[in-house]
C-alpha cells in the first residue's frame, strides 16, 4: 500500500506497542499506525509518498501525544522583576503587588511577555494551553488584547485558549461585569472566576452566579478559580456545584485549584467530592504554585496546599494538572515544561506505582486535552500532535522521570520545535 503523507515517524515506541512502529501523517491528521508485523508493505512498513515528505528517526524513542497545559497565565509571565517582592510569599500579597505594575501594562509588553510563554511551552512539546487572563477595571481589556495578539502570533504552533478571567472580584470590583463581557466579544473562549477573591459569602454566592449567567447568555464554559485558600470555612466549590445541579448547566465547568478541600474535615470534604461528581465538573490542580503558598502559616505538619487528587480521581472526577505561574508575583519558578508540572504533582499526591504515574502523565495529557475538548493521543484520525523523544526515552516513565523536552515537537502535522541532543560521550562517570 502506498500513501500520500506529509510527515512519517519510523522506528518509534508507541506507548502500549510492543514493536517498533511507524506513524504516517497526512494534511494534519495520523494517517495510519503500524509495525513490523503489519501488513504493510514488503519491508514491514508502509510505502509513502509525498510533494514535501518530512521523515523523522526516532531510532526507538518514545512518541506520545502531545502536552496540554490547561491551566496558566500568560498576561502575567515574566513580570516578576518589574514588582516588589513577596515578602510574605502568600496569595493576597502576591495579588497586591501586581495592581500598579497591571495598571501600567501595554498591549505590546503583554503580547511580548506571552509569545515568550508559548513559545517556551512549545519548546517543552506542549502546543495546546488555556490561559487566564485578568479582566477587571486595573488593566482594562488590555491584558486581553496582548493575548489575543500573542495567539494570532504564535497560531502556527500552538492552539491557545483564552479565559476571561476577574481575579479583582466582581461584587468587589464594580464595572467587571460588563467588561467581561466585552472580553467574551474580544476574543475571550470562557468565562472564569475567583469567588474567594470578594468581600462576604454573599457576594462570593453573587460572583458564581454572574459566571453562570455569562456563562448561559453566551454560550460558553466555565473555569473558575475556587477556593484557592488555606480556609476550612470556604464554601464555593460546593455552591458552584450545586449551581451547575440545580440549573441543569449544560455546558463544560472547570474548578481550578481547590485548595479548601485539603482543608475540611473528611465527612465534609467526601460530601463535596460527590457533589462534585455528580454536577460533572472537572478540577485542575496546580502544584507549583500551591505548593508555595498554601500552608505557609501553618504549624508543623504543615498542609502540601494542593487539592485532594487522589479522592477525586477516586470520585471518578476528571483531574488534570496545569502550571498555573511563570515568573510573576505569584510563583518566582517555572520553565512552561508539563514534564516538570507531572512530576510535581506525582510528588505532591504521592504518586509511585505504575498505575499513579501513569495517572500523572495523563494530568497533562488526555485528562487535560478532555477538559479542554480537544482530541489527544496517537490514534488514526486523531490530529497529528504529538512528541518524538530522544532514542534513550523508551516510555512514558522515563520521560517523567528525566524531565527532558521531545526531541521533536509536532503540531497538526508540522514539526515545530527541535531540540538538539546532547551528547554524553565524554563525560567520565
Amino acid at each position: 500500500m502506498t500513501l500520500e503523507s506529509d510527515l512519517v515517524v519510523r522506528n518509534a515506541t508507541v506507548p502500549d506497542r510492543r514493536e517498533p512502529t511507524t506513524v504516517v501523517v497526512s494534511d494534519g491528521r495520523i494517517e495510519s499506525i503500524t509495525t513490523e508485523s503489519d501488513d504493510a508493505g514488503a519491508d514491514g512498513v508502509p510505502d509513502v509518498n509525498g510533494d514535501e515528505l518530512t521523515t523523522i528517526d526516532a531510532d526507538g524513542g518514545l512518541v506520545a501525544g502531545g502536552f496540554v497545559d490547561p491551566h496558566v497565565h500568560l498576561d502575567k509571565a515574566y513580570v516578576a522583576p518589574d514588582l516588589p517582592p513577596n515578602e510574605s510569599g502568600t496569595l493576597a500579597e502576591a495579588i497586591a503587588s501586581i495592581h500598579e505594575r497591571k495598571a501600567d501594562y501595554t498591549r505590546e509588553d503583554v503580547r511580548d511577555r506571552a509569545i515568550r510563554a508559548i513559545e517556551a511551552h512549545v519548546r517543552n512539546g506542549c502546543t495546546r494551553i488555556r490561559t487566564h487572563v485578568d479582566v477587571d477595571t486595573i488593566g482594562g481589556l488590555t491584558p486581553l488584547e496582548g493575548v489575543v495578539a500573542a495567539r494570532e502570533a504564535c497560531a502556527d504552533v500552538a492552539d491557545v485558549e483564552i479565559v476571561a478571567f476577574p481575579q479583582e472580584g466582581i461584587e468587589q470590583d464594580e464595572g467587571t461585569a460588563d467588561l467581561l463581557e466585552r472580553a467574551l466579544a474580544s476574543g475571550a473562549d470562557l468565562i472564569g472566576g475567583m469567588p474567594d477573591n470578594e468581600r462576604t459569602d454573599a457576594d462570593r454566592r453573587a460572583h458564581v452566579d454572574v459566571c453562570l449567567d455569562l456563562a448561559g447568555c453566551y454560550d460558553v464554559g466555565v473555569d473558575m478559580h475556587v477556593d484557592e485558600t488555606d480556609d476550612p470555612a470556604a464554601r464555593s466549590l460546593e455552591y458552584l456545584a450545586a449551581e451547575v445541579i440545580d440549573r441543569g448547566f449544560d455546558r463544560s465547568v472547570t474548578a481550578g485549584h481547590t485548595c479548601a478541600l485539603a482543608a475540611y474535615d473528611d465527612p465534609h470534604a467526601a460530601r463535596v467530592i460527590d457533589l462534585v461528581a455528580e454536577a460533572g465538573l472537572s478540577v485542575i490542580t496546580n502544584p507549583p504554585t500551591n505548593l508555595v503558598l498554601q500552608g505557609r502559616h501553618d504549624a508543623h505538619p504543615k498542609r502540601r496546599g494542593i487539592t485532594r487528587v487522589d479522592e477525586l480521581v477516586e470520585a471518578g472526577v476528571t483531574v488534570a494538572a496545569g502550571q498555573d505561574c511563570l515568573l510573576d508575583g505569584f510563583y518566582p519558578y517555572g520553565r512552561a515544561s508539563m514534564l516538570e508540572t507531572a512530576l510535581l504533582t506525582a510528588h505532591a499526591a504521592q504518586l509511585t506505582t505504575a498505575a499513579e504515574r501513569r495517572l500523572a502523565w495523563a494530568f497533562v495529557t488526555e485528562n487535560a486535552a478532555s477538559i479542554l475538548g480537544v482530541e489527544h493521543g496517537i490514534e488514526p484520525g486523531n490530529p497529528a500532535t504529538f512528541n518524538v523523544f530522544s532514542s534513550d526515552v523508551g516510555s512514558r516513565h522515563e520521560a517523567l522521570r528525566r524531565g527532558g523536552p521531545p526531541r521533536w515537537v509536532v503540531h497538526e502535522g508540522v514539526v515545530v520545535a527541535e531540540t538538539e541532543v546532547e551528547s554524553t560521550v565524554g563525560l567520565g562517570c
